[in-house]
């Protein structure tokens, strides 16, 4: 009786520390995602676009055409497209999907507004990033090309800077493995299979699924994570160069194809788009008003419109330079200009999905439906005029979420690899190839695990990742004016 006891203590006691813990991770979450970042990272896209005098904005046309063909004689591992796939491999994901659908659910329609807002400074700062990452990055002997944060950071604020730099690539590679590129895009693959062809599984029913490490799985579920991983694996021993190769295939097919089955869903409900913009944009500046008080403040329509754009568009956080890196060019100012196309793309799908949550009423709060359920029902509602529309929504938003987080773990292993090089440099590669089999690890039993409190630590160091890139983008902002001046005076007509 006494040791039944003594177990049931020690079972509380545990219990107890980690929601203790949970608790602790939560409100320093909350802080490092907080106002203060939120209004970092906004009033420095504010700050890029107004000092480069909106010369990135007026050279749209040139970052189209730039985005489709590389440089020529320009130096690199991939092409200008090539490393503009691989930073949107990371960035579209989940966030992109499930995220807009969290925020208009809490914030209003209003929230997609102030995405919007995020994502047209955001290009400014994705320019800069873009910008410096060529300008500062360091070519191996053997022609392998390292840059990022930590370069422009070390180099160009002088070796004083070299700490700030170092813990951009710790924050970086924390948060890559231990859920931001691993864990949390492996359960939002499995979980969308799992929803899809086994929406009545019940993981305390041990007659049903797959028993692994003392519990029961979806053999979907199950499936779905082996596939993923081996996938992963055979694509990530490649190199940038075969991630390049797969992002500049499928992300611009799954892009294309995300968006058509958007319009589609909103030209068969065209009618209901005039209110629906108008819906937006006023409850934007006043959502309890046009929400009926279903939902409430201004703050918090602008909190999470800014704070889902930033982490849909990643503009600031620091990731998409790594890749920007790598391209083929010679001219820093002109890979600037390719890299902010990531943020129009990320910003058009998450536009994309507003829109048909918002015409089809699936984001209001009286229908109880929360992330993922709320796409699912507004493409079910929008697609309604289709037979069958209910199994097409689930099927696609299911392929959408398998592909999207797929792409990002490529992404992100590529960041963090990149991180790992500069921290113990070029060439130790035995180390950096220890780093990757750890992370496909981290892929492989990313089913099998409930990590909440390392889901949100990994949140943590992502946002931490921001603080010494925005400050390294402020204090080089002149930099970044004198290159752009110096690229249009030579390439005026933009023939180059």
């Amino acid at each position: 009786m006494m040791s039944l006891l003594a177990a049931t203590g020690t079972a509380e006691a545990t219990s107890d520390w980690l929601a203790a813990l949970a608790a602790l991770v939560e409100r320093v979450d909350g802080y490092v995602w907080g106002l203060p970042l939120i209004l970092a990272v906004f009033v420095t896209g504010i700050l890029i676009t107004l000092i480069v005098r909106l010369q990135h904005l007026r050279n749209l046309g040139r970052a189209f055409r730039y985005m489709l063909f590389t440089e020529k004689g320009g130096y690199g591992e991939v092409s200008a497209f090539g490393a503009l796939c691989t930073a949107l491999a990371a960035t579209i994901g989940i966030g992109n999907i499930v995220g807009v659908a969290t925020a208009v659910g809490t914030g209003g329609p209003g929230a997609l507004f102030w995405m919007m807002i995020a994502a047209f400074f955001g290009m400014g700062t994705k320019y800069a990033e873009g910008l410096l990452a060529v300008k500062y990055r360091e070519i191996s002997p053997d022609g392998r090309v390292l840059g990022g944060p930590f370069h422009y950071i070390e180099k160009g604020l002088g070796p004083r800077w070299k700490a700030l730099a170092v813990a951009f690539a710790v924050f970086g590679a924390i948060a890559s493995i231990m859920g931001t590129g691993t864990l949390t895009q492996i359960h939002g693959i499995t979980s969308a299979v799992q929803r899809f062809f086994d929406p009545q599984f019940d993981p305390l029913d041990m007659t049903t699924g797959v028993r692994l490490f003392g519990a029961t799985y979806s053999t979907s579920a199950v499936i779905a994570g082996a596939l993923v991983s081996i996938s992963a694996a055979l694509v990530l021993i490649g190199g940038v160069r075969r991630i390049a190769a797969l992002s500049t295939l499928v992300v611009p097919v799954m892009a294309v194809t995300y968006v058509g089955i958007c319009l589609l869903a909103i030209l068969g409900n065209v009618t209901r788009l005039p209110g629906a913009i108008r819906l937006i944009v006023l409850s934007a500046f006043d959502p309890a008003a046009m929400t009926g008080g279903a939902i409430g403040t201004v703050f918090l329509a602008v909190q999470k419109g800014i704070s889902r754009g930033i982490f849909s568009n990643e503009a600031g956080l620091g990731t998409a330079p790594i890749a920007a890196a790598a391209a083929k060019t010679n001219e820093p100012a002109r890979q600037g200009l390719v890299c902010m196309m990531g943020t129009f793309v990320t910003i058009v799908i998450c536009v994309m999905t507003g829109l048909v949550i918002v015409i089809t009423g699936a984001w209001e709060p009286s229908l109880g439906l929360k992330g993922a359920d709320i796409t699912i029902e507004a493409f079910d509602r929008g697609l309604s005029f289709l037979p069958a529309s209910r199994f097409i929504a689930s099927l696609f938003l299911m392929l959408s979420l398998v592909f999207f987080a797929f792409t990002t773990i490529l992404g992100w292993n590529y960041y963090a690899e990149r991180c790992i090089e500069y921290i113990v440099g070029m060439k130790r590669r035995g180390i950096v190839r220890f780093f990757r089999f750890l992370y496909i690890l981290a892929v492989s039993v990313g089913p099998y695990l409930t990590v909440t409190v390392v889901w949100g630590v990994a949140d943590i160091f992502n946002g931490l990742m921001a603080f010494p890139n925005l400050i390294a983008l402020v204090l080089l902002s002149p930099v970044v004016w004198r290159e752009t001046r110096d690229y249009l005076k030579r390439h005026p007509k933009g023939t180059d």
